[in-house]
């Protein structure tokens, strides 16, 4: 039988979002109206300020032992190092909108502009590059890495997109019509695992390129993230049926529901261990122990 356990983070009113395992195993959540991240332990928060009106989204481990994050609304990224420092890194493009972010196989960042339709790249040294997404109003959303190159999702273009280190985009349609794939994962066996919030679906991309979809039991659960798990699990996050999932490789769902109603999942990442950690809007982290 699954645990479930809940942690608050961030006060009153500080909005848990996104959610990312550090490289030690650590769990650090955004806190999307406060302007912080937060390292989370069962015993309390170690917060960090990192933009008051910036609205911290997506949070990821860096290449380089700190940790990074999205500020949508400050045009810039974030870097907590691992003592703690904070350092902000503009944009060139005002107004860009970044959302997602991710360490690439090159040892860059590389994150999602969605007001400018493009995918960027910050190396270590500060230079940050723009390429163009090639499908207009895409609104490229989450972004994941695997060995080689990169994968993102294109919410309003109903598509995913790969992207190699030197910057080269090419698109893959999705079935479903108005799908508006958000999150993204990189499963154990190389296949690519995306979650549709219009359609109510997860989708799975295959190494040799087929895509097949696998509709939720509740279709209007509008799922929203999705991360991989050291078995060959996934699981995501329904946010707007407060219920976490898990589905195996060859897609198979299960749903669990969370305590508290209205919790709104967000985020989700799951630990070295196998444990998974959920970001609830309502103000708190859920720690979840597969039984």
């Amino acid at each position: 039988m699954d645990v479930i356990e809940e942690f608050p983070t961030g006060g009153a009113g500080a909005g848990p979002y996104g959610l990312a395992t550090g490289q030690d195993g650590s769990v650090w959540c955004t806190h999307v109206h406060h302007g912080s991240v937060a390292k989370v332990t069962p015993v309390g928060d170690q917060s960090y300020v990192v933009a008051p009106g910036g609205r911290p989204m997506v949070v990821t481990a860096g290449p380089d032992d700190a940790m990074w994050c999205t500020l949508n609304q400050g045009n810039a990224l974030a870097r907590i190092s691992a003592a703690g420092e904070v350092s902000t890194y503009p944009l060139p493009t005002q107004d860009s909108g970044p959302y997602g972010i991710t360490s690439g196989p090159d040892g860059a960042l590389w994150f999602t502009e969605m007001n400018t339709n493009r995918i960027g790249r910050l190396a270590l040294d500060g230079e940050i590059t723009e390429f163009p997404v090639p499908i207009d109003g895409a609104f490229p959303a989450m972004i994941v890495a695997d060995a080689e190159v990169l994968w993102c999702t294109l919410n309003q273009a109903n598509a995913l997109a790969r992207i190699t280190v030197t910057g080269e985009i090419t698109t893959y349609p999705l079935p479903t019509p108005a799908a508006a794939p958000v999150g993204i994962a990189v499963a154990a066996d190389g296949a690519v695992w995306f979650v549709e919030i219009g359609a109510g679906q997860l989708g799975r991309r295959t190494p040799d390129g087929e895509i097949t979809e696998f509709p939720l039991p509740d279709r209007d659960a509008r799922p929203h993230a999705i991360a991989a798990a050291p078995n060959g699990d996934l699981w995501f996050t329904e946010w707007a049926a407060n219920r976490v999932g898990r589905v195996t490789p060859d897609g198979e769902i299960t749903t669990i529901p969370l305590p508290r109603p209205e919790s709104e999942p967000h985020g989700i990442t799951v630990v070295p261990d196998g444990t998974v950690w959920v970001a609830l809007e309502i103000g708190a982290l859920a720690r979840i122990i597969p039984g």
